[in-house]
This record gives structure tokens, C-alpha cells and sequence, in this order.
């Protein structure tokens, strides 16, 4: 039986008015999107990924973003933020006058007792701008003069999963879209043989808390926005190998064959996921001959492999993800993130986050200093950070040498380099616990505005109709760049 007959000949009266006001919305979308897709230029020529016609907004100061996300929350009193009197208070009650009422999870809401957990690691300020920085990061220290440090960053989230989803789609409710496919969307990418968002998910240890898919997706965006996830073993990219037998002219053939029947289905039903499709397909394509080319570090100097680290020409690790974000925005591709697993460090914190900062920290200096001495840290922006902060107070046993921290939204540390963003500068102060903000707060939210900002991107002019709404990155509320922080 035809199965469109078949679906109208079993569709009764009540199923038809459920879902007709969507798919009446549907339709009004789809042909939206499908006058502007009409136009484009067929398969195989032209811009692959076009910029909307009004987008940037201003003049851009980054062309394009990286993102480092350590997922599972750094602590930042380990990190970041050098709290010394905290030493007199090691094994004393958190005062209910620092807590204040604030609500805590249910993995340190049974204890007894919240006592007071100094950091064991010794800071020191760093390079001309003074920023503190722990021992734990020796080659951080070497960028402290070409990074902006948020000691104030805030979200309302406190458990994982949705905090790691807020802070990639500035919303805890999944099926939004993430930040990197709003940049493609928007800015669309130089680049014609590479996916406009790449992703990758570097292989750890400890890695802790699950990924997933949502962080890169596209949401309620057309899904040729999704990131593309490159692969930590084997191929980058599956099937990215023609089969034996299969010449490249054949597959050229086959696809513009392809091309032309998908696209009078395109002019038939107008559904922008069939010119997705067409686009997908044209860009495997393409990928077949730059993926291998990207990957191949033959020609990169030994000056830079050792700058990166051991792992650097280790497929799968997170130096080696830092050296090929490098060669992504190189080469044109808009965004590119590297979520690094094994942060969420509620016991052993000492031993564990030693070896977290030993997988990231010289790759990711090497990183803002390859981008620097090849002059695009100017118009390449860097953010790096996780999803919230941890507690000044212990989870479990306390020692000296040995504790564990339990999650704290109120509070954490981010910082930022490159496009836009101003050099040496320390932003935003917490209590002498690190529990609670004193000045300049910044809200999740206002960090995407700001990097939208850096990419020319007015964040309030930025939308996308879903569901009655004029859905943003930045959410319904106002939410404005830091004006402070923009170089």
C-alpha cells in the first residue's frame, strides 16, 4: 500500500485537530526557510555555509570561537580563586552567615557538619597583570597576560546535566539550540570542505559524568547546524574512506545524481530538511579529502608538537583535539568545542584534579600561544571553564592532605582570550570563602552575550521563531554583553 494513503486513510478526526496547529506552523516555517533555500546555488559550487543576509551585525572582532569545557566543575578554590584566610578556618563550621540559607544537593544535605576545606595547593600572582593562579597550573601561567579571569560567574543550575545543558544552550530545558549551531546558523564558515561546528570529546582517565548530544545540537534549528563530533579512535569520521572499488569521480556522479532528485522533492513538499540532507551529503563529501589532510600533523614543526605536549600526535587525547582546533579555525571553521570529562571530584579532590590539570593544562597554554605567534589570537576567541563551581566546605572525610567538594552554583571562575576580550584582567570578587559573589556578577546568560558580542552578534536581534517566541541563546530575560572585559 502507498504509505501516504495509507497514513491519511488511518488518521482519525480527533488525531487530525491534535496536531494541526503545529503542523500548520510547520508548513509557514518550512516555507520560510524554503524561500531562502530555494535560491542557493546547487550542489557542488558556491558558499557551503552562507552567513544570514543581515548577520554580523557590527563589525566582528572574532572570526571564530573555541571552547574549552571542563565537564564535571573545576574547583575553583584549587584553581583560580586564592582564598588565604581560609587556612584559620581548615575544619571549623562553614558560618551560617556565608551559607545563608543557600540550598545544597542531596549528596552533602544528610552530613552533619560542613567544615571548611582550605586548598592545599600554593598560588602566586602571575606575570605583569598579577592574576593568582595555582600550582597546578604552571603553563596557565605563562598566558596570565593574555587572558581575562570571571571570578564572578553564576548560573541557577546544580546538578550536571542541566547545568552542562544551560551553559551550552542558556537554557536547563533541553532542545534548544547550543551555542555553536546559533554561530553557524548566524555566521555561518570560511570554510567549504569542513563542517562550520566541530566537536570533540577527548578520552580520559576518570571520565566521570556522561556527555551528551545535546550540548552540540542543533535543537529546534534546521540540523544541518548540528556539531559534528569527531571521532577519538579509528577514522575521525566513519565511512569517511571511500569502499574498495569506489572511485571518487563515481561518488561525485552519485551524489550530483542525488543532488537533483532531492531537490525536486525539495521544490515538491518544501521541508528544509531535505536541502539539509543535500548539504550534508555534499559536505561527506568534501570530508573525504580535508578530514585526512587535517588530520595528518606531518608538516606541523617539532617546535609546536613539543609546545602541545607527549599526547599531541595522539589521536583521542585532549592535547591532541587542542592541536586540531588550531588547524580547524586555520582552515575557516567557525566553531570548534573540546568537552574534557573527569572535573567532578566530590572525594580525592587533591589527587584528582592534579591529574585532570596535567591532561589540560600545557595543551590548552599551548594553544593561546600557538594562536598568539601566528597572529590569530587576535580574531580567534577562547573560553575555558566548566558548567558551576565547587563548595568552600568538605564532602566526606577532611584531611590536610585529602577532600572532596560538593557542587556550588553561586559562584565559579571562566576565562577568556583572544577576539575582543582584554588582556591581563581580572574581573568580579567573591566573599573570603569563595561561596558567595561581592562584585560585578556575571550570569551564564551574559557570557553568551558577550561572546556573541565578539562575534558581531547584537544577542537581542539574534532569533529564531519556535513555539510563539522569538527564541534567543541569551533566554527571554535581558542579558547584555560585559562591557568591562571588551578590548
Amino acid at each position: 500500500m502507498n504509505p501516504a494513503l495509507e497514513y491519511h486513510q488511518l488518521q482519525n478526526r480527533r488525531q487530525f485537530f491534535r496536531g494541526a496547529g503545529l503542523k500548520v506552523g510547520g508548513i509557514a516555517l518550512a516555507q520560510l526557510l524554503g524561500q531562502r533555500a530555494i535560491a542557493a546555488k546547487p550542489a557542488g559550487t558556491g558558499d557551503i555555509h552562507p552567513a544570514l543576509p543581515d548577520l554580523p551585525h557590527f563589525a566582528p572582532k572574532a572570526k571564530n570561537l573555541i571552547y574549552l569545557h571542563m565537564n564535571g566543575a573545576p574547583a575553583q578554590l584549587d584553581l583560580f580563586d586564592y582564598k588565604p584566610r581560609l587556612t584559620k578556618y581548615f575544619d571549623q563550621e562553614l558560618p551560617d552567615s556565608i551559607r545563608n540559607g543557600q540550598r545544597i544537593t542531596t549528596m552533602t544535605s544528610g552530613q552533619k557538619r560542613f567544615p571548611v576545606a582550605p586548598s592545599k595547593f600554593a598560588f602566586e600572582r602571575c606575570g605583569a597583570s598579577g592574576i593568582e593562579m595555582s600550582e597546578l597550573v604552571p603553563h596557565m601561567k605563562g598566558i596570565a597576560d593574555d587572558i581575562t579571569m570571571i571570578r564572578s560567574v553564576f548560573t541557577e543550575a546544580i546538578n550536571h546535566d542541566p547545568a552542562c545543558t544551560f551553559a551550552m544552550t542558556g537554557s536547563e530545558v533541553p532542545g534548544k539550540p547550543s551555542l555553536g549551531s546559533w554561530l553557524s546558523y548566524g555566521l555561518g564558515s570560511e570554510s567549504q570542505n569542513l563542517p562550520a561546528f566541530v566537536v570533540f570529546t577527548p578520552t580520559v582517565k576518570n571520565p566521570s559524568q556522561a556527555l551528551f548530544t545535546r550540548m552540540w545540537t542543533s535543537g529546534f534549528l534546521p540540523s544541518k547546524y548540528d556539531g559534528v563530533k569527531l571521532r577519538s579512535a579509528g577514522d575521525p569520521v566513519l565511512y569517511v574512506k571511500n569502499p574498495p572499488g569506489v572511485k571518487s569521480t563515481d561518488r561525485r556522479n552519485m551524489l550530483d545524481a542525488l543532488g537533483k532528485l532531492n531537490q525536486k522533492t525539495f521544490e515538491r513538499f518544501g521541508d528544509p530538511e531535505t536541502q539539509t540532507r543535500i548539504a550534508q551529503y555534499e559536505m561527506a563529501f568534501r570530508m573525504q579529502t580535508s578530514v585526512p589532510e587535517l588530520t595528518d600533523l606531518g608538516k606541523e614543526t617539532k617546535a609546536t608538537l613539543e609546545m602541545y605536549g607527549p599526547n599531541a600526535q595522539k589521536p583521542g587525547t585532549y592535547a591532541n583535539s587542542a592541536l586540531l582546533a588550531r588547524r580547524l579555525v586555520e582552515r575557516g571553521v567557525r566553531t570548534v568545542q573540546i568537552l574534557h570529562r573527569g572535573w567532578d571530584q566530590h572525594s580525592s579532590l587533591p589527587k584528582q584534579i592534579k591529574e585532570q590539570c596535567t591532561d589540560v593544562d600545557q595543551p590548552t597554554a599551548a594553544l593561546i600561544k600557538d594562536l598568539k605567534q601566528r597572529g590569530m589570537l587576535d580574531d580567534t576567541l577562547v573560553v575555558f571553564g566548566g558548567e558551576f563551581g565547587r563548595t568552600a566546605y568538605c564532602q566526606g572525610k577532611l584531611t590536610r592532605e585529602n577532600y572532596g567538594r560538593d557542587h556550588h552554583p553561586r559562584n565559579f571562575c571562566m576565562w577568556l582570550a583572544g577576539g575582543g576580550i582584554k588582556t591581563g584582567m581580572t574581573y568580579g570578587q567573591t566573599d573570603d570563602f569563595s561561596y558567595n559573589i561581592t562584585r560585578d556578577p556575571v550570569h551564564l546568560n551574559e557570557l553568551n552575550a558577550t561572546i556573541l558580542h565578539c562575534m558581531g552578534i547584537d544577542n537581542h536581534q539574534f532569533t529564531f521563531p519556535f513555539q510563539g517566541l522569538d527564541q534567543r541563546l541569551t533566554g527571554v530575560e535581558e542579558a547584555h554583553p560585559i562591557k568591562a572585559i571588551l578590548a
